[in-house]
Formats: structure tokens, sequence, C-alpha cells
């Protein structure tokens, strides 16, 4: 068995994916302490790998205890072979070992966190096309991000917990930044014992009913539009404030298939539409050139609940397809010409990893955390994109008009190297908040979010907000009164 058939169990309690370095990252450490990432076979050979790249960084000192270490690196995750690369040109991928060479994907989120706990920097890494070496290779990608960091960053000076009362928070909405958000409340609870904050991952249009309900103190959604499309009357009622930036991605289970599948805009809204009905229909067929796609019925997957996860999906579709921007259009709940129905994105995750020749999208760290191969998506410049972090940022940093209400869309943006499904995801609360400890509890972790929290994002796939959006939320924090 390869050395990274292995489960990596993250020991700073991360469940992450890809890879990308954060804002404010660390610029004053000199004492550094690579913590044993498990203790399975395969892992301490990761660990000395990552130890023998850092050595490389001339700018720290890497200490054999962690006593007297200015910070800690650690993580985990989790790397599998999803088929084989044949040997031989006419014989087909993915039918045995025998037949060539391991294809690699997963994930290893890493964090690189102070002697207190607090995260001061964070990536997420997945092994390159054709890797002969996993380990190295993971290794030199951890290595140059952090050493970039070091470089260009400055150390967070920390953060002053607000004086709370004890106070309870209840929030309901979106699947689709759930990782990152049950992180970010457990995190400010130990900074703020007397505060607790629970949420109910149920889909953005059942949070922002309860929302609107009065069920809640605050909501969540992928969608910009999400109370204007329930309620429009309400909607000057409530403020919306972006959190981080991810990715949806469409999700695909061909067994015996390891090669990533390139999708036109027009092949993804002819699946959803039910015009293209087979694996190897012609549409598919040109833009994988080289590749034996199988004659096989494809099963398409879908959201049964109101959705931003959907919105975000059906407004890419809508901006790059006439066809389906008058048969369909954008909406948390569209009504799907085809298809099989799912809760949540953890749902169709499930389904789709059930089905074979099955095709969904969700969040891009539900699709690493479910083990499922994901597609590449053809940009506006006409390349072939996989969801990263790098390629994420490329919507989310683009110069783009971002209004005082922060309600913007960043699908199918201009760029090279841009991924076209990337959306922004909001925090949905009210303007006028009557309970004087709710509304200074909700300020002080939006405040919290927009510092520490940004740094503890990219572990588990998302992307920090671009620092110009940081700063105009920041002022926008007093409108809630």
């Amino acid at each position: 068995m390869p050395k990274w058939m292995v489960r990596f169990a993250c020991s700073c309690g991360l469940v992450g994916s890809a890879l990308a370095w954060q804002a404010s990252p660390p610029g004053a450490i000199k004492r550094l302490y690579v913590e044993p990432f498990v203790t399975k076979a395969g892992a301490e050979s990761l660990r000395e790998d990552i130890i023998a790249e850092l050595r490389k960084i001339s700018s720290v000192s890497l200490l054999s205890e962690v006593s007297a270490a200015d910070a800690i690196l650690g993580g985990g995750g989790e790397i599998w072979i999803k088929g084989y690369r044949s040997l031989y040109p006419r014989s087909r991928s993915g039918t045995r070992p025998s037949s060539g060479t391991p294809v690699y994907t997963g994930f290893l989120s890493v964090e690189l966190r102070d002697p207190k706990g607090e995260t001061l920097w964070s990536y997420l890494a997945t092994p390159g096309a054709g890797s002969d070496d996993v380990s190295k290779d993971l290794s030199k990608r951890i290595a140059k991000h952090l050493a970039d960091a070091l470089e260009h960053g400055e150390v967070p000076t920390g953060t002053a917990a607000l004086p709370q009362p004890t106070t309870k928070l209840a929030g309901a909405g979106a699947t689709f930044p759930y990782p990152v958000y049950a992180k970010w409340f457990t995190n400010y609870r130990r900074e703020n014992p007397n505060l607790a904050i629970s949420y109910d991952s149920i889909g953005s249009e059942a949070g922002i009913r309860k929302l609107l309900a009065g069920d809640v103190d605050f909501a969540a959604s992928d969608s910009p539009e999400a109370v204007r499309e329930l309620a429009p009357s309400e909607e000057g009622k409530y403020l919306f404030f972006p959190s981080v930036v991810g990715a949806v991605v469409p999700i695909v289970n061909l067994p015996g298939f390891p090669s990533d599948i390139a999708f036109t805009p027009e092949a993804l809204a002819g699946i959803y539409l039910g015009k293209i009905k087979k694996w190897n229909d012609p549409v598919l067929l040109r833009a994988n050139r080289g590749l034996r796609l199988p004659d096989l019925d494809i099963v398409v997957v879908h959201r049964e609940d109101g959705s931003g996860t959907s919105y975000a999906w059906t407004d890419y579709l809508s901006k790059t397809s006439p066809e389906w921007k008058t048969q369909v259009g954008s909406s948390l709940a569209p009504k799907w010409p085809i298809g099989r129905a799912a809760n949540g994105n953890d749902g169709v995750a499930k389904l789709v990893k059930e089905l074979g020749g099955s095709i969904g999208y969700v969040e891009f760290v539900y699709a690493l955390q479910n083990q499922l191969s994901f597609g590449k998506v053809r940009n506006r410049d006409g390349e072939f994109v996989g969801a990263s972090l790098e390629s994420i940022a490329v919507p989310a940093n683009r110069s783009v008009e971002v209004s005082d209400d922060f309600k913007v869309s960043i699908v199918d943006p201009p760029g090279a190297g841009a991924y076209p499904i990337a959306s922004l995801t909001w925090l949905v609360v009210p303007t006028h908040i009557a309970d004087d400890a709710k509304r200074s509890a909700i300020a002080g972790f939006l405040k919290w979010m927009l510092g520490p929290g940004q740094r503890q994002a990219a572990a588990l796939g998302y992307l920090a907000l671009p620092k110009d959006v940081v700063s105009k939320e920041e002022s926008a924090i007093v409108r809630i009164r």
C-alpha cells in the first residue's frame, strides 16, 4: 500500500481541503515547531518532508521542542488514489493497479498557530497533477506559501474580546459555509466564554424564513437576493455582511474513471435542462478530447431545499446560457427541469457518491470531504479551470464595485486562471436589535470574524475576504442599532 493511503486526523481540530494564504499572515515568527500530523503510518514521513522543506527558509529556526516556539505548524486531511493512469495509450485507465501509475487526489489542511492557539495563517494543499511523490509535492507547496506569508505579512496583533454579559445567539441557514462557521463559533466561544452561538445548517431559504419570523437572531445565505426573493417588503430591515468566499463545483461519480472532466457552460446547462443525457454526448466529448467518456446515462442531482448554493449555481448558468436564463433563471429554489433531489450540500454529496453516473453541485469543501471528483469549468477567457483557493482568489480580488449593501455577484468573471463559479456568502442580521446584549454580541462577533476569523478560513477551503471589503464592512457594523 502506498504510504499516502492513510487517513490524516487533524490534531488541531481541522476538517479541511485545498491551499491558500490568508490575510494578515505572520511576519515575526523566528522559532517554529512542526507538530506530528497523526500517529498512523505515513504521517511521520510527511512531517519529515515538511521539516526538510522548511529548513530552506532562512528566516526561521526549527525547534525539536514546542515549549520555546513562537508558532506551531500542524494540520490534517486525507489523500487517496482515485484511479490509475495507463502506461499504454490504448489501455483503459482506472482498471487496476497494474495498469499504470496512481492518480492522487485529496487535501491537507494546515494551520500556523501561536502558543495560545490563535490561528496566524492557514493553507489548503492538494496534490499536483502527475505528482510522483505526493508527500514531497505537498511539502514543497506548504513551505513555499508559508515562506511567502512570512516574507510579506505581518504578525497579527491579537484581539481583545469585548466584555459580554451572559448571552445566547441563535442562527440558521446556509450549508455552504457551515464548516467554517462551526469552527468560528467554537473558537469565538473560547475567547468569550459568556457568549454561546448556535447555528442550524438547514439551507438558505429555511434560515431566512426563521429570521423573518423572529425565531433566530441571524441567518446565513449564499444569495444576496434571499430576503428580496422571499419577502420583498422586508428587505430594508436586514443587513448583509459577507463572511468568506467559496466555490460551487460540479461533482461527478464515474466509477473507474480517474480523469477530471472538463465542462463548458453549454454542457452544464444542457445536462441540467435534460438535453444532454449521456456522458459520451458530443458536447462533452469536444471539451474532453483524448478521454474515453463512457456510454452511460447521466443522473442529475440537485438541491431539494431552498439553497444559496443553488442560487450561485443557477446565477452562473443564467449568465452563461441564454436558454437557461429564459427557461429557469436564478433562484434559491428553481423549478428544476430534471433530476433527483437532496437536502443540503452534504445530502447532494452523499447522493452523488451513491449513484454511479451522477452529477451534482456542492461547495468545494464538501467535494473533498466526500472524496468526490469535481470537474473543471471553462471560464470567460476560454480556460478550463478547477476550483482551488488560488483560482477563487481571481474573481474575489478583481476590481468590482462593492455597493454599500455588499450585494454583489462574482460568478463568470474575466481574468486568466479565474474559477467561474465563486461566490461570497453572507451573514444576515436585523438592522434594529432591541436587546442591548444581543446587539453588542453580534457586533462583537462580526468584528472578530473580520479579523482572526479570516485567518482560519483557508484551511477549510474558503478564501478570506479582500481587504477593501473587510475595511468597508468594519465601518458598516455601526448600522446595527
